[in-house]
């Protein structure tokens, strides 16, 4: 199957590295095979290697070296940033987040109901088979 997504002026990609790791970029130009400057509407601009970008499938119309307003207004228009936390790729990091950031006692209360929904299930489905045979 042929590579769907390109490296291209206007994609939007996604840390997978560092400090900014699971924030959305747009590529404006291509610096050489190695390296992006990547641009975001509160942030300034910077090249990026392409080892610490990920690629989605969304695609801006934007010109090379675009400018803020321009690149502000078609993320506005495009609606990418909420497309992307709807997709599935971007429910994954938001849970893995939101679980990052629960307390012991969370995560403790969280296996205790599983386990309870657990055992819940394990004994509607023996009655289940007794009143088969």
């Amino acid at each position: 199957m042929p590579f769907q997504r390109y490296v291209e002026v206007g994609r939007v990609v996604i840390i997978n590295y560092g400090k900014d790791y699971g924030k959305l970029y747009v590529i404006t130009d291509i610096v050489d095979q190695n390296r992006a400057l990547i641009d975001r509407p509160d942030e300034v601009r910077r090249v990026e290697n392409f080892k610490r970008l990920q690629l989605t499938s969304y695609k801006l119309e934007i010109p090379k070296l675009a400018k803020k307003k321009d690149l502000k207004k078609a993320l506005e228009s495009d609606d990418v940033f909420s497309k992307f936390e709807k997709s599935a790729w971007g429910q994954k990091l938001s849970a893995r987040v939101s679980k990052a950031t629960t307390t012991d006692f969370q995560r403790y209360q969280w296996a205790v109901a599983k386990t309870k929904k657990s055992r819940a299930v394990q004994k509607e489905l023996k009655k289940l088979q007794k009143s088969d045979s």
